[in-house]
């Protein structure tokens, strides 16, 4: 179940964090709600996450990792938003060090 509360708190801070973006420096006041809205969603799905039994180093590592590379990609899809090789590099070592932390906690 802590997977599930995991993928709700990724997908919410995604959301929030787009919506952010989308906002224009929350000139577009009409997103506000959905980023207050995201990252309180969030924040609950992660607690929810960690009360389920998920260490709290993997479930941030995962959270973080994961919501990086999303929010990198779909920005880049939605608003052309740079992209380079320099930064996928970033985001795959990231990953990788995600899974390091998660491999090593493993007994």
């Amino acid at each position: 179940m802590s997977g599930l509360w995991l993928a709700a708190a990724i997908a919410s801070e995604i959301s929030g964090t787009l919506a952010l973006r989308a906002s224009d420096g929350l000139r577009r006041r009409g997103w506000l709600i959905v980023v207050v809205l995201g990252y309180l969603a969030a924040f609950a799905a992660l607690q929810r996450a960690l009360a389920s039994g998920m260490p709290v180093g993997v479930a941030y590592g995962i959270w973080t990792a994961t919501g990086i590379a999303a929010v990198a990609v779909l920005a880049r899809a939605i608003w052309r938003d740079p992209l380079t090789t320099r930064m996928v590099a970033g985001i795959a070592l990231i990953i990788v060090g995600v899974v390091l932390v998660e491999v090593g906690g493993a007994p």
